[in-house]
């Protein structure tokens, strides 16, 4: 019997890479992380934006140590972390990345997005999403893209369900953040199958934008 045409068989004949790529939308671009925009991200960071963080940023020493360890992981390959630059004022308002890439699996997870206070509630959450997802999905070919939060962070909760992602359950007693703080966690994910549906329901949200 030819397997041919089985999607679960054909999975497996695309290797997933993610080199360092630049994503262009309306509002956003999403560059590489470097070391030289620590000054810019740390001029719109403050502690309460991380209130559900793993770590606090509020310092250019914190900023600059939370680029080296995601230079780091993408120099292992298991990360990919982007500045989010606000095309209208060409400044950066955030940062987002693709973690956790498992290439033998082929998924990924979309994460560790943080965004200054003024651009909350605009189209710049959404439209990150879509250029994350759309990249994952249809480039890097993957099967699955992961999202997650902490249970009690209702803001974050709500805007991953916005974007379509569906709701997996709760990992108990998932980690230690901020100095010892224990943290359940909230699981969601998009499958490849799902993207069609997902990408619709994007594309009319930010056209109504």
């Amino acid at each position: 019997m030819s397997t041919e045409n089985d999607p679960i068989l054909r999975r497996e004949t695309i290797p997933l890479i993610a080199p360092p790529v630049t994503l262009e939308g309306v509002a956003v671009r999403l560059e590489p992380l470097a070391m030289s925009h620590a000054p810019a991200l740390a001029a719109v960071v403050e502690p309460s934006l991380f209130e559900f963080f793993p770590m606090v940023l509020s310092s250019l020493q914190d900023v600059e140590a939370y680029i080296a360890e995601a230079l780091e992981a993408a120099e292992r390959g298991v990360d990919r972390p982007f500045v989010i630059i606000e095309k209208q004022t060409g400044t950066p308002v955030g940062s987002t990345r693709y973690l956790d890439i498992q290439r033998k699996h082929r998924t990924l997870e979309i994460g560790h997005t943080w965004l200054a206070k003024r651009v909350w509630r605009s189209r710049v959450n959404t439209e990150c999403k879509y250029l994350l997802l759309r990249h994952a999905f249809e480039e890097l070919k993957v099967m699955r893209v992961q999202l997650k939060t902490d249970r009690r962070n209702v803001r974050s909760r709500a805007a991953i369900e916005r974007i379509g992602a569906r709701f997996e359950g709760i990992l108990r007693h998932h980690m230690l953040v901020r100095g010892g703080v224990v943290r359940d966690t909230a699981y969601y994910s998009v499958m490849d199958t799902e993207w069609p549906e997902v990408k619709a329901h994007l594309e009319s949200k930010l056209a109504g934008r």
